[in-house]
């Protein structure tokens, strides 16, 4: 039954799916060892707490971005925080703060202003097609669960133009190397692992939630994924390994942990690639040195999920103990190095939610 219900992610669907896995999780509880749930009730306080401070980041009109560092990139940011909110269970029609934040943070998006006639929601606020993936991701994880009836349909609406927008940007004439693909703008002639990755999985997302998306669509973004792998062979144990970079062939930990998650959403769970990609984030983990850690991070974690098995038992076990230390006493966390600092504090706290909250399954696209 739950498995049935999982499919089903428009409107009661999703409300019932998450009372259950609410109790699973409370049953789940029962089970545990006193260590483990000393770790377990670690995590949760440290997402109740990043919880508070989203929800102390969000302005009258409803926007969640940093508002001591002023508004920059205030959709995408919004966006990605309602994907935080959304992932620890809360919903837009809950009475609760959260809900109601949520609420609010959905109208900011869907206001007019935000997305342009055709479609494009990086250009209002600067965020490009870094904003547009994760504003179209959002979108259509919060399908049938608007606050009300008139909401859900302006966020169907929206997801579908959405949609069509990177479906446009996906024909512009590339060669060998950058089709399938896409970069900073709908009409880049070029592209790369981090933006292709959002737009894969707006569109995985959109799929599944019964907006048309076309096949051939995401066997190119599949192909083009696929061409920036770099396999290699684990010298010590023999244990094929790789990794995919940014712009080509590469093996650097973000971009294989965005690889990774990518084919698995696409279905390519024993590919190759995916294996390769897994043994060696398996083998090397988290580096809070790495210039876009939270990244890798949030990347990491959804990805050793979806791979299952010791790489789940060591994903959810290496995010918590990495992260856990970084959190502020005020419930934030921040970017390690300069690049990731100027994305800000909800951005870096946006996606240490997602990484911690795997263990929780209420986002339709990162169920197994």
């Amino acid at each position: 039954m739950i498995a049935e219900i999982r499919k089903d992610h428009l409107g009661a669907g999703s409300s019932l799916l998450r009372r259950i896995l609410r109790a699973a999780a409370l049953l789940l509880l029962l089970f545990l060892t006193p260590s483990s749930q000393a770790a377990e009730q670690n995590v949760n306080d440290a997402l109740r707490r990043a919880s508070e401070f989203i929800l102390r980041n969000q302005d009258d009109k409803g926007a969640i971005f940093e508002l001591k560092a002023g508004g920059q990139k205030q959709t995408a940011m919004t966006s990605l925080a309602i994907l935080a909110l959304t992932s620890l269970g809360h919903q837009p029609s809950d009475a609760s703060p959260e809900g109601q934040a949520l609420k609010r943070a959905l109208a900011f998006v869907l206001r007019p202003e935000a997305q342009e006639s055709d479609g494009y929601f990086g250009d209002e606020d600067g965020s490009r097609m870094y904003g547009h993936g994760i504003t179209a991701l959002m979108l259509a994880e919060m399908l049938g669960m608007g606050a009300d009836a008139t909401q859900d349909e302006l966020i169907r609406t929206k997801c579908r133009k959405a949609v069509e927008l990177i479906l446009r940007a996906q024909k512009v004439p590339k060669n060998d190397g950058n089709r399938g693909g896409w970069r900073y703008t709908p009409d880049s002639g070029d592209s790369d692992m981090s933006v292709t990755v959002w737009q894969t999985m707006a569109l995985r997302a959109a799929k599944n939630a019964g907006i048309d998306v076309p096949k051939d669509a995401i066997d190119q973004a599949i192909g083009y994924i696929k061409r920036c792998y770099d396999g290699e062979s684990d010298k010590r144990g023999g244990v094929p390994s790789g990794g995919f970079g940014y712009t080509g062939k590469g093996r650097d930990l973000s971009t294989t942990s965005e690889g990774m998650l990518a084919l698995q959403v696409c279905g390519e769970y024993e590919s190759t690639e995916v294996l390769g990609a897994s043994e060696r984030l398996l083998r090397e983990g988290l580096r809070p040195g790495e210039k876009w850690f939270y990244y890798l991070s949030y990347y990491y974690a959804q990805g050793m999920y979806q791979r299952g098995g010791k790489h789940a038992e060591t994903g959810k076990r290496v995010v918590a103990e990495t992260l856990l230390p970084l959190q502020h006493g005020d419930g934030f966390w921040e970017g390690r190095g300069s690049e990731e600092k100027q994305g800000g504090k909800i951005y870096a706290t946006s996606l240490a939610v997602l990484s911690l909250a795997v263990k929780n399954h209420f986002l339709p696209i990162y169920q197994r």
